[in-house]
């Protein structure tokens, strides 16, 4: 996706926790919309009143966007025609340039469902990295709930501020972020939920285990398989975990025009492992026999 990372300037915020909807307001000076062509192309552009956007398919006043209802068709002066609309969640997690390797949307939805994410929840973050995680859990836990997310760098922490600063509008009053490494440990107690998305998940461990309270969910993204081994090897030495589980997704787009289906030629195929446990009240081990108890 193209993209225009330039600051937020004279304009709003989308409406809710980083997602496009939300609003039936339309277009205004300063906002963030993507404009989307013929063959499936989104270019991200910056609305500013009196300036023009150029791709190939030729130029498109700002102008003539300002104003007008999102879901417009706008042509370019060659006749190219292009839908404008505000970016959803996964289109402002996957388009801004980035340092750290990102959760991809395919991935973020099970992660939410898979750690029972929800209205009022306490969850800490280990591993801010991008943002796109964060801005997530956010929008599950919402106002009434707590998000503390640490990341050991700091210009990626820095990073991630200004990409959730961009995408609310201004850090929201739930949402803490911490430089510091949960190696470590952590000052948090009583948590409810625990996303670690780091190199070496297991020494992250004995940290989750004091974090997380009775019956709360610990989740790991592992890029291999043997990160899963590492990680659920922990799990079993330090012991107060039940549930294990790992799995991954595989996302395949099909194509459906008139009478013609089929499968793209492209998919998103293996981005991570999603890892989670359950936290007992007691330092004892559970899990169940066979494959697949959900």
């Amino acid at each position: 996706m193209d993209e225009d990372t330039s600051p937020l300037a004279g304009g709003r915020a989308p409406a809710g926790h980083g997602g496009g909807g939300g609003t039936q307001e339309p277009f205004k000076d300063g906002e963030l919309i993507v404009l989307i062509d013929k063959v499936g192309r989104r270019h991200r552009v910056r609305l500013r009143s009196g300036e023009r956007h150029s791709i190939h398919s030729g130029l498109i006043e700002h102008d003539d966007v300002i104003g007008r209802p999102e879901g417009i068709v706008v042509v370019t002066q060659l006749g190219a025609k292009l839908l404008a609309v505000r970016p959803t969640f996964a289109e402002q997690v996957t388009g801004r340039r980035r340092q750290a390797q990102p959760i991809y949307p395919k991935d973020l939805g099970a992660i939410l469902v898979g750690a029972d994410l929800h209205p009022g929840a306490r969850v800490l973050e280990a591993g801010t990295g991008t943002g796109a995680l964060t801005l997530a859990a956010l929008r599950a836990v919402g106002e009434q709930g707590l998000v503390v997310s640490y990341e050991a760098r700091e210009e990626f922490l820095e990073a991630a501020k200004r990409g959730i600063v961009e995408t609310l509008g201004s850090l929201p009053p739930n949402l803490t972020l911490k430089l510091g490494d949960v190696y470590l440990g952590v000052e948090e107690t009583g948590m409810d939920r625990v996303l670690l998305d780091l190199a070496e998940p297991w020494q992250a461990v004995p940290a989750a285990k004091a974090a997380l309270r009775p019956g709360g969910i610990v989740f790991a993204h592992c890029p291999n398989v043997s990160q899963v081994q590492r990680f659920f090897d922990c799990l079993r030495d330090v012991r107060g975990f039940g549930m294990l589980e790992a799995f991954e997704l595989l996302q395949r787009g099909w194509t459906v025009r008139g009478r013609s289906m089929r499968p793209s030629h492209r998919m998103v195929a293996h981005t991570g492992f999603l890892c989670f446990a359950r936290r007992l009240a007691e330092d004892e081990l559970f899990e169940p026999e066979g494959e697949g108890f959900r």
